[in-house]
């Protein structure tokens, strides 16, 4: 039962819990560099480094950071871990550090990494941590890829090689008939919208049923409100029916 846990842990962020597409997390960076097929891998593997690496420093300090601030020393854990990755990739890949330009730093204040320090790492084990990681990261590398596959291919009609140092590599039929907006913001907007209604066709059903717990557990916005807005809603709804009911005696 615990491998099996444990493989879910890791197999829920590809799908179930997709980041950009189920959770709608990251879509910033998703719509910027899906471009392209090599910016769209170079940035879901840094992003995926990242998060492993601060989702196990978080959960390995998660007794020692005072609760108080523990926001502000999470960006600081994850600001390290980009820090370094961007060194790396500024001394041994100079044209991935270039193409991926302000993005690259934009890591630290990902969503899905600080809300996956938020809501898991602070609250589970160093291992389970780091399977979450890796899932939310290879999920977010999916759907990337899935979006900058449309976007370049059907966008140009071929794959730009240009940081490798290699031609861009044509595609028969696409490379004469290309549709350019594909490749612009309104493009993005487009095939991101697409991507997550098929999700929504294709994986499991949620929201079925009507919500009646308003608790703020989980929430990743409960810190901010004050739990006062999932209160207020409870109360609301809690009106809501018992105005249903004296309707339906009276009628």
């Amino acid at each position: 039962m615990s491998s099996n846990k444990k493989l879910w842990i890791f197999l829920k962020g590809l799908i179930a819990e997709n980041p950009v597409l189920v959770l709608v997390l990251g879509t910033c960076p998703t719509l910027a560099v899906s471009t392209g097929i090599v910016s769209a891998i170079s940035m879901g593997l840094a992003a995926t480094v990242v998060l492993v690496c601060s989702n196990m420093a978080i959960s390995a300090l998660r007794k020692i950071i005072p609760d108080t601030v523990r926001i502000p020393c999470y960006i600081v854990v994850i600001a390290a871990f980009v820090t370094v990755v961007q060194m790396l990739l500024q001394a041994y890949l100079q044209p991935i550090y270039e193409m991926l330009g302000v993005y690259l730093a934009l890591i630290v204040v990902n969503c899905i990494i600080l809300g996956r320090a938020e809501m898991y790492a602070r609250k589970n084990t160093v291992l389970d941590s780091a399977l979450d990681g890796l899932g939310m990261g290879i999920g977010f590398l999916i759907a990337l890829l899935a979006i900058a596959v449309i976007r370049e291919l059907l966008g140009t009609g071929m794959i730009n090689l240009s940081a490798f140092g290699l031609e861009a590599v044509k595609i028969p039929v696409l490379c004469d008939y290309n549709i350019p907006i594909l490749t612009q913001a309104p493009g993005g907007f487009l095939v991101y919208g697409i991507m997550i209604a098929i999700v929504n066709v294709i994986g499991p059903k949620k929201g079925a049923e009507k919500r009646k717990n308003f608790s703020c557990e989980g929430c990743p916005s409960a810190a901010l409100c004050g739990k006062v807005a999932c209160a207020e809603n409870a109360e609301l709804v809690s009106a809501a029916e018992n105005t249903e009911k004296e309707d339906a005696d009276n009628a």
